[in-house]
């Protein structure tokens, strides 16, 4: 078996690539801990001045593997101790807390869930115009992880990331715009040869004022304890996937029918 993320260097950018496009990159333990592994790796190496993530295929990461072909570790949202954050909160603080280098993210195609999650603790993301920006979570009787409750007010408001995720909206890559998730729309043809692009562009720039820029950016949104936080999503999703409801969107989602919910 082929490992599930790839690492490519050109210049002083690392390219971190979800690679389970038969599975259109779904999180599995081994894909999550690998991603958490190439950010840190990336962060304690002086050669890499810039960081990019995206995902081989049409898509950038299409959330939990919910097919039943990973094994659910100690370490995975259903059956997380309280105080663990688990690879789930560690996609931010990789990214957020441990890296100071600016990390891009590639959606290059559909980001949901946890996939979602990734996206947005990215510190800057380029869309593809055809990519689907969806939580999910209701959907399959789950609550927000990942950061999202984090970061999706962070970039678009309180009430828009209610909205968002209460409602179970799909943002394409033009709205993504709109709604704060992403800063720029690139057409798919030419996504790949963009983000490349981009990356190099800020390579231009001193890697120390990038790193010092992003620690100033980075520590002036902690006016609350980030795994605090983390940790009370991860105590959430437990008790909303370990309810009679939470059950029966899992079965319903994988049946393909609607789910009929008790309300316990």
């Amino acid at each position: 078996m082929t490992a599930p993320v790839k690492i490519s260097d050109v210049g002083h950018v690392r390219t971190i690539t979800l690679d389970r496009p038969e599975k259109k990159n779904a999180i599995s333990q081994t894909l999550a801990w690998g991603v958490v592994a190439a950010v840190d790796a990336a962060a304690q190496d002086d050669n890499v001045w810039v960081v990019a993530i995206t995902g081989r295929g049409d898509a950038f990461c299409a959330g939990l593997d919910l097919s039943g072909s990973d094994t659910h570790t100690p370490y995975s949202p259903q059956t997380a101790q309280l105080d663990d954050i688990g690879w789930v909160g560690q996609f931010l603080l990789a990214i957020r807390k441990r890296c100071d280098k600016p990390v891009v993210g590639g959606i290059n195609g559909v980001a949901v869930g946890a996939g979602l999650g990734l996206a947005m603790a990215c510190d800057v993301r380029l869309i593809a115009h055809s990519a689907r920006l969806m939580a999910g979570y209701t959907r399959i009787g789950g609550s927000p992880d990942a950061g999202l409750t984090i970061t999706l007010p962070q970039v678009m408001g309180y009430e828009r990331a209610m909205r968002f995720m209460m409602e179970n909206r799909t943002i394409t890559g033009a709205e993504a715009l709109a709604w704060g998730m992403a800063g720029e729309a690139v057409d798919d043809a030419g996504f790949a040869e963009r983000l490349a692009a981009y990356c190099q562009e800020l390579c231009a720039w001193s890697p120390i004022t990038l790193r010092l820029l992003k620690r100033g950016m980075a520590r002036s949104y902690e006016t609350t304890d980030m795994e605090q936080q983390l940790r009370y999503e991860v105590s959430n999703i437990r008790k909303a996937f370990g309810s009679e409801d939470g059950q029966e969107a899992r079965r319903a989602f994988l049946e393909k029918r609607k789910p009929v919910f008790q309300g316990r």
